[in-house]
């Protein structure tokens, strides 16, 4: 039987692939090795006939299974009863599937931090589907990538899926929107509620089937025509498992809770400073106000962050159930809260000319902006003003007549909050940090449906708040590390020395000559601005975040390289990120000197457990926001077959290229295959598409023009054609 595998190899076949191919061609072999891993004793032919669950039909095919078995050395048998053949321990892990029906094992915890993930053949899945968390035993070792096999289901991802239904008069089967679970869910008809042809719909599963047989569902929803933004939405929500409704208990302990309205104990009244919002235009929950003094000095900040720690206590129904969440997620006009709208957009919301309880950090800088002092406090607050990053834009930036006029009380502190802004930004310039540019792509939505995508506006308001907010994140982070407390710090460690050099040979094919120095934020800084406001500005920013690791919580402080700061966390969100929550309750038990400090998290957990969760969790977000995005992509540019659009490529591969929209950032793929006025040789090592016969060039970080060809709604994947071709470039001579 062939089948390709990876990594692909020619040559001597080995015992592990031996040993696969046999697997591959009999199912059964998965099943008994599954079930057998799991028995204590060894199990006769009436207990694994019993256990399996076989059909009278199937009892020779077993028999002889477990005859193969045995001679392959993988079982052992003890008169009549077998017994799985002694060998590595398993390793826990989940499981993530491809399209093309194989997957890899996802590692938990530190092993995952010293081991690659364990390539899973198609035919050494035993069942399992993805997402699921499952026990892997190791097959092979292979230095380029381990190859292992699923001996246990430990817990299985989806109870629920959304697909397309399809029905006839006895049976309908739903299809799944996601081309990650390759089969398709049986519905009897008196399971369907009544569902009609190619609707969405959201199934139960009862039975998961076997090899032979599909997965057996009955529909408990329906979620109505999948064209629609709101049924693409509901199904990635869904997808990913995330809940759109908190549990009655939560709910109920949300609404009991009172206003704190005095400043009470050692609460700081800071109310009469001029504190003021500044969020986006849709934004409900205000979790940060910030004020700035002119001090002999220099400067003085006050971030003033909303105090849910006052309201939600560890253990509590709403604090086990913010945990699990980890994070709020944000998708087109609408939220996934972490926390109950009665917290998140009013008791802990920071909404102007109403007191409320706030930690607040006070920190001080020289005139050239470095930080000289910094203190921490429990306060009251009341913000004077919500502005809106287009306003404060406006007032301090742009300086337009009309808004100076309508807000002119507040303007003397906005004038100093830009000072210091530019300051700091000045500080963290020199000392290498990065600021990529990355932009992003705004889906508005108006009556249901789709009105434009584009790109998100940012504007100098927006990095005057992250520069607040950076500053007072460090500020905290040194205070906690420094007095040993244990926290969740958020790290970003250095960049593999291989992605560098990968990005380095990148760079060169793109023409692009890079500051010759070590490798340092220092350095990546400098590429950052060598390509500013050039062509290449987007590329660049995108291939060097891909050389970065990703950024995680953890209880051990190794610093943010991105940031080029030794000591981060997260402090300023605590009605959106459990992990800031952490930090403001670890903080608390400093100020308060106790002996026994009151515990930081839910009854059980332990920091470094749970600072791999809930990096777990911002994975989750983000992947969903993503999805969400691609969905409402393809939706918008379904009718849109046969259009043109400005891109620029932002991958080459042999495959072909990948582009990127220029106005909408919306991302597509144009295959070689279909490049038909030429034959495009693939050059990797100047990353380009080379044609044979005219020479012309389609290189990295090119802007060209492309015709869209096919959206395919359940992959998400767009399909475009060069419209456009340009003039032939003879490819330069190594």
């Amino acid at each position: 039987m062939s089948r390709k595998r990876y990594p692909e190899k020619r040559g001597k076949e080995r015992p592990a692939d031996q040993q696969r191919r046999q697997d591959g061609e009999n199912p059964l072999f998965g099943r008994l090795l599954a079930f057998l891993r799991k028995q204590q004793e060894p199990s006769s032919l009436k207990t694994i006939l019993k256990g399996l669950a076989v059909a009278e039909h199937e009892q020779q095919s077993v028999k002889e299974a477990l005859a193969s078995l045995e001679q392959a050395g993988r079982l052992r048998r003890n008169r009549q009863c077998w017994q799985a053949a002694g060998g590595e321990s398993t390793v826990r892990a989940r499981l993530s599937l491809t399209a093309k029906g194989f997957g890899f094992a996802v590692l938990e915890g530190n092993v995952a931090r010293q081991q690659k993930d364990i390539f899973i053949a198609a035919s050494a899945l035993n069942g399992a589907g993805h997402g699921d968390t499952v026990q892997v035993q190791l097959i092979s070792r292979s230095s380029e990538r381990p190859e292992g096999e699923v001996v246990e289901i430990e817990k299985r991802a989806f109870t629920h899926i959304c697909g397309i239904y399809m029905g006839d008069r006895n049976l309908g089967t739903v299809t799944p929107d996601s081309d990650k679970l390759p089969f398709t869910v049986r519905v009897k008809r008196n399971d369907s509620l009544d569902a009609e042809d190619g609707q969405a719909v959201l199934v139960e599963i009862i039975d998961y089937g076997t090899p032979q047989r599909q997965p057996l569902g009955r529909v408990v929803e329906i979620l109505g025509q999948p064209d629609t933004p709101q049924v693409q939405i509901r199904m990635a929500i869904q997808q990913f498992t995330l809940p759109r409704s908190f549990p009655a208990e939560v709910q109920a302990a949300a609404e009991t809770l009172e206003p704190l309205t005095e400043a009470v104990g050692s609460r700081k009244d800071l109310r009469y400073l001029r504190h003021v919002t500044i969020d986006g235009a849709t934004a409900k929950d205000f979790d940060d106000a910030v004020c700035v003094q002119k001090t002999q000095q220099g400067y003085r900040l006050f971030v003033s962050i909303a105090d849910v720690s006052h309201y939600v206590q560890p253990g509590s129904a709403i604090d086990v159930e913010a945990f699990q969440r980890g994070t709020s997620v944000y998708l087109p006009n609408m939220v996934l809260p972490m926390l109950p709208e009665r917290l998140s957009n009013d008791l802990c919301s920071l909404v102007p000319d109403q007191d409320r309880p706030a930690f607040t950090a006070i920190i001080d800088f020289d005139q050239q902006g470095k930080r000289i002092g910094a203190k921490f406090t429990k306060s009251l607050i009341r913000s004077h003003c919500r502005f809106t990053y287009d306003t404060v834009n406006e007032l301090i930036y742009l300086r337009e007549l009309k808004a100076r006029t309508a807000h002119k009380a507040h303007l003397p502190m906005l004038e100093k909050a830009k000072e210091l802004a530019s300051l700091l930004a000045e500080q963290r310039t020199q000392r290498g940090s990065l600021g990529f540019n990355i932009p992003e792509a705004d889906i508005c939505l108006v009556d249901g449906k789709i009105a434009s995508v584009s790109r998100l506006k940012r504007n100098q308001a927006h990095l005057l708040v992250e520069e607040f907010m950076l500053a007072a994140n460090e500020a905290v982070a040194e205070h906690l590390d420094q007095a040993q407390m244990p926290v969740l710090f958020r790290v970003h460690e250095n960049p593999s020395p291989e992605k560098v050099k990968d990005f380095v040979e990148t760079a060169a094919s793109m023409g692009l000559e890079l500051p010759r120095s070590s490798i340092s934020p220092a350095w990546f800084a400098a590429v950052l601005a060598k390509t500013k406001n050039t062509p290449a500005e987007y590329v660049v920013n995108n291939l060097l975040l891909r050389t970065m690791q990703r950024a995680r919580y953890t209880p051990e402080n190794l610093g943010h390289f991105g940031l080029a700061a030794e000591y981060y966390l997260h402090f300023t969100s605590p009605i959106r990120r459990y992990p800031d929550l952490v930090a403001h309750r670890v903080l608390q038990n400093l100020l308060a000197k106790q002996k026994a400090p009151a515990k930081v998290l839910p009854d059980g957990e332990e920091l470094e457990a749970a600072g791999a969760f809930l990096s777990g969790r911002e994975r989750v977000a983000v992947e969903t926001e993503r999805d969400v995005q691609a969905r409402l992509a393809a939706l918008f540019l379904r009718d849109r077959v046969t259009e043109q659009f400005d891109a620029v490529i932002s991958g080459v591969t042999a495959f072909g290229m990948f582009v990127e929209l220029v106005e909408c950032l919306i991302s597509g793929a144009v295959p070689v295959k279909d490049m038909v006025d030429d034959w495009y040789r693939h050059d990797s090592t100047g990353h380009c598409l080379v044609g044979e016969r005219t020479g012309r060039i389609y290189r990295l970080g090119d802007l060209i023009k492309v015709q869209l060809v096919q959206v395919d709604m359940l992959s998400r994947k767009l399909t475009f054609a060069v419209a456009q071709s340009p003039p032939p470039t003879r490819a330069r001579k190594k």
